[in-house]
């Protein structure tokens, strides 16, 4: 049998989804999309996961969507349906009431580099780059420009977008692509450490907060703080907000009681 293109592990509240086709540098096939899609959606009604974690096996993270797959599809209808699908995970990827913390230590380019801009966060290795190359090979990123200007200001988004030109892990740190970048043998730890903080914090918040991000950026700011103010008195008179204000005043550690 062959080996599976997901890998899924749990521990400590915190959940790692590795991508796993090393030889194709972890590109976005069919197969794998669909793997993510069960698993996204396994994770999204387990509450015993408070935080997920992206990464990849082998020399690189992502380096987008399978070529060869495209090439072999042949007609814009088919493959306008597989990025359909993969535009599906994007959208699962920010609905997940959990963080997801994007763990990139070699290449993430085209659908790569959309997969480390949907994700919450991002922390990179220093040997890691960024690209979105379509418009090397006559396809412009549109897809992954959906992802990355939202997470970049424009002039930036565009430059990756139009150029096509790769960027080192420090100048995406610069730009807001990714949260951090640290030496190879760091990266490990320094995920561990951004997850288990994560996961210390009330899962209902998290997830309340995740939600009403996304959604004030898109609105008016007079619509925006009206969203706010009715979620964050939601937070504050639900059992976790009471409970992380007893804590707080008793000074101890607080007991979430969950989402």
């Amino acid at each position: 049998m062959s080996e599976a293109v997901l890998l899924h592990e749990s521990r400590d509240a915190v959940a790692t989804l590795t991508l796993n086709r090393p030889a194709q540098f972890n590109a976005l096939s069919a197969e794998l999309l669909t793997e993510l899609e069960r698993a996204l959606a396994a994770l999204a009604g387990d509450a015993g996961v408070r935080v997920v974690v992206l990464a990849a096996a082998g020399r690189g993270f992502c380096a987008g969507h399978d070529l060869r797959e495209i090439r072999a599809l042949g007609d814009a209808r088919r493959i306008e349906a597989l990025f359909l699908h993969c535009s599906r995970v994007m959208q699962q990827l920010l609905a997940l009431p959990q963080p997801v913390i994007a763990r990139v230590h070699g290449i993430a380019t085209a659908a790569g580099c959309q997969l480390v801009a949907s994700c919450d966060l991002a922390i990179a290795s220093s040997a890691a780059r960024f690209a979105t190359p379509g418009v090397d090979i006559g396809a412009f990123c549109a897809t992954p420009g959906v992802a990355v200007s939202r997470a970049l200001a424009r002039k930036h988004a565009l430059e990756l977008l139009l150029t096509g030109a790769a960027i080192d892990a420090e100048r995406a740190c610069a730009i807001g692509l990714v949260n951090r970048v640290v030496a190879p043998e760091e990266l490990d730890a320094e995920v561990a450490a951004l997850a288990q903080r994560l996961a210390s914090k009330s899962p209902r918040a998290l997830a309340s907060g995740k939600r009403l991000f996304q959604r004030q950026l898109e609105l008016p700011v007079e619509e925006a703080y009206a969203l706010a103010s009715a979620a964050i008195a939601r937070d504050f008179a639900s059992p976790d907000g009471m409970e992380g204000v007893d804590a707080f005043l008793a000074k101890r550690a607080p007991v979430w009681k969950g989402r």
